[in-house]
């Protein structure tokens, strides 16, 4: 197909080189794969730098001088400010340049990596961690909403694919890397932090050449009182989690105080983003059942994807005495399982566009997963322990990336960045909370179960000293006597295992906010598109019932487009000009217009304004095809002739409808269950079949409006049809009551035996004939559907017999017949 004419483009050129489009047309794979590179090299330092520690905190904090409280700290300072700067990562994405934010966000992330790298003790150690935290927020969020910037739902799964790639391969290489850097006595575990600084230069310059977006010109008003709040009662709630039980009783007044000062804090944060005019978290979004349910969903998935990282390292080490480099190595079956599910799952998602069956299944494996990990112990079978691993890491590659992914598929492109990093937020927020209360039980359990281990070791005991996890601190296994050491393992292999069971019913949650998302089909358009498509003549509508769009100016092809609308046709030519409406006469936004010649070539564009109105340019006079199209209605093509003069056409377009409904017994109103269930037209021409499901419900989607017939068939009732207006938006429910059908049958019997060919006649009480049936081989003979009453049974084939008899309506009734020659 020809490209469409040159048009006027004002303020930027139609499209970058690479790494990026402008004109609102969908990137093509190169150009996306250009624009990831960068992307995904950033993501890989970002990730590297993170897991890269996992393996040398045992030998960090022993060196630092820390226990079990600084290890868990040291992890869940960054989780804190990755949690808290998220949503303003986010929203900030949503008024700036998302390229410029995102190499802000590495620039800060690989300064405060170097920065721990120069700790000399815990305290310092976890304040740079937060630091690095803070840049983790950005790039973990802005990479999900750049990559919805430029791809569509539908293609998405494919790309989700290369990013789980990239996760899982920083999350393999992060654990080796850094047990070889610990293990190696010229390096030290300061190295841990360096490593990642060559990589974090050679992304920004990518991300610099590669990744071009188009500029979004908007007034800006940062929430900084709402990311004040939210960050506030996030950091309080965390300390309350971490020091309850240990510094102070669960029930007390510091927990009064700090649980209080949070939900305090939260209510502020409600009513302040109800007023703010660009809220860090939008509260309309979660009207949006699916919104809501993927973010609670996330915040479960979170405290599984985290405390596997986080934990398994204490235990590879301090339960099975494995070097930090073999600590990593044992580990690759959860970070396999996780580059599998996401991969496969992104492909497969592309193809079929089916994506809640792979949410279902990730829930199923992550809490098995969990709830097999929780039986584990320090002498636990290796090959075991690698299959629990695996189902786990399954299991959250699965959902991870495609909870992000059925968000980012409900909201409007101007809201895109908020949703998605609301969707990180709560997945960052349920790995710092359950890292922080995880940890704080597994330093309980581990004390708990020295003190009875050594309970039984008498003297022996007392050289366990303060080199163990009496005082808090990591013990050092090589200064221990081998009784003391078996019981600090076995503490330590069973306080671990305690730790995932715990974590497994958190999972079944995360199944259950699974279970009830609605799988909505993914959208074919990316954000970048659906954005440029937004005219700058006027408003854009606001779509219901949840989104309200922000008024942005846009540059390039845009402009160009109501440039042409103005000046009477795009790129010239005799002005075409009208409305697109749809039921009602109401105008259709944002449609697309295309202008073809007869041989199917496309001579011009233009996307409908808030009226609906749309003005392209004909190359000259002669017949030609208008297509009409937008999301939610039946395309609709028409022949228009030109002359020398302005044509005036106006499209109608017929919205796409749903019909669902419920099948029941009319006389019980019990559902019917596995009922045929078939929509025609007025011509007779079948739309849509299907059968009822448990509760006899049924559901169609795609439906022209209009008066259709609806014929259902179920098994032991009789056939139904009535006639139903599909309205033209919406979903148009129906109630389709069976009458039962009683079922009569017998055999026809001779002297001999069974008697074929005889006919068999049914008379109503009335004397009507009511049904015919010949009798086969075998003398059988049925009558279906029959309503109850009185009905006279006629055979004939030797001398006819009749005999009464009564039908009740419901159910089979047998009534065999003897027939025999006169005289026998």
């Amino acid at each position: 197909m020809a490209t469409t004419a040159p048009t006027a483009v004002r303020g930027s050129h139609a499209k970058h080189s690479s790494g990026g489009s402008t004109d609102g047309a969908p990137m093509t794979h190169r150009q996306i794969m250009e624009a990831l590179t960068g992307l995904l090299l950033g993501m890989f330092v970002a990730i590297l730098s993170s897991t890269i520690v996992s393996n040398a905190l045992p030998r960090i904090i022993g060196d630092l001088g820390g226990g079990q409280s600084a290890y868990t700290w040291v992890v869940t300072a960054s989780l804190l400010t990755m949690t808290a700067s998220t949503p303003l990562w986010g929203k900030l994405a949503d008024l700036f340049s998302k390229k410029l934010l995102i190499q802000v966000a590495l620039v800060i992330f690989v300064l405060g990596s170097a920065a721990a790298g120069l700790s000399q003790n815990p305290g310092t150690l976890i304040a740079f961690r937060a630091v690095q935290g803070i840049g983790m927020g950005g790039l973990s969020a802005l990479a999900q909403i750049i990559m919805a910037a430029m791809i569509a739902p539908r293609e998405r799964g494919r790309y989700n694919g290369y990013l789980g790639a990239t996760f899982a391969t920083a999350m393999v290489g992060g654990p080796l890397v850094g047990g070889v850097i610990t293990d190696t006595s010229w390096l030290g575990w300061r190295w841990c932090f360096y490593v990642g600084v060559p990589f974090a230069v050679i992304a920004l310059i990518v991300l610099q050449r590669t990744l071009h977006l188009p500029a979004v010109r908007r007034k800006v008003k940062v929430d900084w009182a709402g990311a004040f709040l939210i960050s506030a009662a996030v950091c309080l709630l965390l300390v309350w989690v971490t020091f309850a039980g240990d510094k102070y009783e669960w029930l007390s007044w510091q927990t009064y105080a700090m649980v209080g000062g949070s939900v305090v804090l939260g209510l502020l944060f409600v009513l302040v983003e109800a007023k703010a005019s660009e809220p860090i978290i939008p509260l309309r979004l979660f009207r949006n059942r699916t919104i809501t349910l993927a973010s609670l969903a996330s915040l479960f998935v979170g405290v599984a994807m985290f405390s596997g990282t986080v934990f398994f390292s204490q235990y590879f080490q301090l339960a099975r005495d494995k070097s930090p480099t073999m600590s990593g190595v044992m580990t690759i079956p959860m970070i396999g399982g996780l580059f599998v599910a996401s991969t496969v799952s992104g492909q497969v998602i592309t193809r079929t566009g089916r994506w809640k069956g792979w949410l279902i299944g990730g829930g199923v494996l992550v809490t098995a997963g969990l709830g097999l990990l929780g039986t584990m112990r320090y002498d636990t079978e290796y090959w075991h322990i690698a299959i629990f691993m695996a189902l786990l890491g399954l299991g959250v590659g699965m959902m991870m990336q495609n909870l992000v992914l059925c968000t980012q598929n409900q909201v409007d492109p101007t809201d895109l960045g908020a949703a998605s990093s609301t969707v990180t937020f709560f997945r960052s927020l349920g790995g710092a909370m359950g890292v922080s209360a995880l940890g704080a039980v597994l330093a309980h359990r581990i004390t708990d179960y020295v003190k009875d281990g050594l309970a039984g070791l008498g003297s022996q005991a007392a050289s366990f000293g303060h080199a163990g996890t009496g005082d808090g601190s990591i013990p050092d296994l090589a200064a221990l006597p081998a009784p003391v050491r078996t019981v600090v393992e076995s503490a330590y292999g069973h306080g671990v295992a305690d730790v995932f069971l715990y974590s497994a019913p958190l999972a079944l949650l995360a199944l259950l906010m699974a279970l009830f998302i609605k799988e909505v089909p993914l959208r074919t358009r990316g954000a970048m598109a659906e954005a440029a498509e937004v005219p700058t003549a006027a408003p854009a509508p606001a779509p219901a019932p949840v989104e309200q769009e922000a008024s942005v100016e846009q540059t390039g092809p845009v402009a160009a487009t109501a440039d042409a609308a103005e000046s009477g046709g795009a790129g010239g030519g005799i002005p075409v000009r009208g409305c697109v409406r749809g039921a009602e006469g109401t105008p259709v936004a944002r449609a697309a217009v295309t202008l073809i010649s007869l041989g199917g070539r496309q001579l011009g564009r233009s996307v409908t304004h808030a009226d609906g109105g749309y003005a392209l340019g004909a190359p000259g006079a002669g017949s030609y095809v208008l297509i009409a199209s937008a999301d939610g209605f039946q395309p609709q093509a028409s022949t228009i002739v030109v002359n020398d003069e302005p044509v005036s056409y106006d499209i109608l377009v017929s919205g796409t409808s749903g019909l669902s409904g419920v099948v029941r017994d009319a006389r019980t109103g019990t559902p019917v269950k596995d009922a045929m269930v078939v929509v025609t037209d007025v011509r007779g021409d079948v739309l849509a079949t299907g059968n009822t499901g448990e509760q006899g419900e049924f559901e169609f989607a795609g439906l022209v409006p209009g008066t259709v017939t609806v014929g259902v068939n179920a098994v032991g009732h009789r056939p139904a049809a009535l006639p139903v207006e599909v309205g033209a938006t919406g979903v148009t429910r129906v109630e389709v009551g069976l009458t039962a059908g009683a079922r009569l049958q017998g055999i026809v019997r001779a002297a001999h035996g069974p008697l074929a060919d005889a006919r068999v006649t049914l008379v109503d009480a009335a004397g009507n004939l009511a049904a015919t049936a010949t009798t086969g081989e075998d003398g059988a003979y049925a009558f279906a559907d029959l309503d109850s009453g009185e009905y006279t049974v006629i055979a004939t084939g030797y001398p006819p017999v009749a005999t009464a008899l009564t039908v009740n309506g419901r159910g089979v009734d047998d009534h065999d017949i003897e027939l025999g020659h006169p005289g026998e």
